[in-house]
């Protein structure tokens, strides 16, 4: 973007969202392309984290969801066990109006330019073979075809891991690692969402969703009639004998109006960026609802599109994304024994783990050379 709006600098530089090494604003004007790539931290590796496609309100908009996305990758990544740092990026529009192959190849430019510090992959609006086409123009994208050397789609273990999460949180609270019996919500049943509902009816969950599409309605209900659809999210979150809410879509799912509303006894889904402010999660303890953070339980998709930098192993990654069973228990039992929100530990410990890689590289920099 040529041209910044005082919002937007002000959004770059408000105080609580510093911390990032670096954000870049792009913009192609033959092909429409306007996007924002942000660098939260490379402390761990290079960092890591999918393009969205939205149709933003405003730049500000924009930059503020990079911002906020790029943060909880590091975290994610961190908390994942990868090698690698934390960033996101947004491309500005409407997918179904201006994605083209022309933006796609412009998008990819840009990110080779950055020379290996941002590695991009699939996010919300955005495909796999999207990530054919960006490829086509930068070594730095995964998440791509298997015709094309990559790992597919992400969603698969996304899904997967949040249903680790949720194994865990039935352990932690109910002494029992299966939802058989359990009644559990879906919000969202799109790329992620519609896996996760699968995995809850084999383990003999019973299943209620909504989406505001209503052809991922029905591919849900077609296949699985025993499935109950509700009329929006509203309706779910307040749906009687829930032990489980599942936010599978956009974030800001959980916040001062759906809190206080929620029926369920767990939350554990698949979106990004749940907590709508600080404070929500001491409103989610407050009122005992167990909270599983959400970078935790949904990094199955970004362990995914990890591997393929090492050449993709389905196995390998599906036994990685098998620990966030393990890693959801450790916060909760971090979270119990420190008196603080599952979401507060889940920080402290991604946040020690970036703090040791910057301690180590700096011992290494002022290290004698021999």
């Amino acid at each position: 973007m040529t041209e910044m709006t005082d919002g937007v600098l002000h959004t770059l530089f408000r105080s609580e969202q510093g911390g990032h090494e670096q954000v870049v604003l792009c913009q192609d004007r033959a092909s429409g392309l306007k996007a924002v790539i942000a660098i939260h931290s490379t402390a761990l590796g290079p960092a890591l984290g999918g393009t969205r496609f939205h149709a933003y309100a405003s730049d500000e908009e924009a930059v503020l969801d990079a911002l906020n996305l790029s943060r909880g990758m590091s975290y994610k990544n961190a908390l994942a066990g990868l090698d690698l740092g934390g960033g996101k990026a947004v491309i500005i529009g409407d997918p179904d109006v201006l994605k083209s192959e022309e933006l796609l190849l412009a998008y990819g430019r840009f990110v080779e330019s950055l020379g290996g510090r941002y590695v991009t992959a699939c996010d919300v609006g955005t495909y796999v073979a999207d990530m054919d086409v960006v490829a086509r123009e930068t070594r730095w994208a995964t998440g791509r075809s298997p015709e094309n050397g990559g790992a597919g789609d992400s969603s698969v273990l996304t899904a997967f891991g949040v249903f680790q999460g949720m194994r865990a949180s039935a352990q932690h609270l109910w002494g029992d690692p299966t939802l058989r019996g359990r009644k559990v919500a879906v919000a969202g049943v799109g790329k992620v969402g519609h896996y996760l509902v699968e995995h809850l009816l084999e383990d003999g969950a019973e299943v209620v969703i909504t989406d505001v599409r209503e052809e991922s309605l029905r591919r849900v209900l077609d296949k699985h009639p025993q499935v109950t659809a509700v009329a929006d999210t509203d309706a779910l979150i307040r749906t009687e004998g829930l032990d489980i809410y599942a936010p599978c879509a956009l974030g800001g799912a959980l916040n001062d109006e759906s809190v206080p509303a929620l029926t369920a006894k767990v939350v554990c889904g698949a979106a990004n960026n749940q907590l709508a402010h600080p404070g929500v999660e001491k409103d989610l303890a407050d009122r005992g609802i167990l909270y599983a953070p959400d970078y935790v339980v949904n990094a199955g998709g970004v362990i995914q599109v990890a591997d393929e930098l090492r050449g993709f192993d389905f196995d390998r990654c599906k036994a990685k994304a098998t620990k966030i069973f393990d890693t959801t228990l450790e916060i909760f039992a971090r979270a119990k024994a420190d008196g603080i929100p599952p979401a507060a530990a889940a920080d402290r410990i991604a946040e020690q783990r970036m703090a040791d890689a910057r301690a180590a590289k700096a011992a290494k920099g002022s290290a004698p050379a021999l």
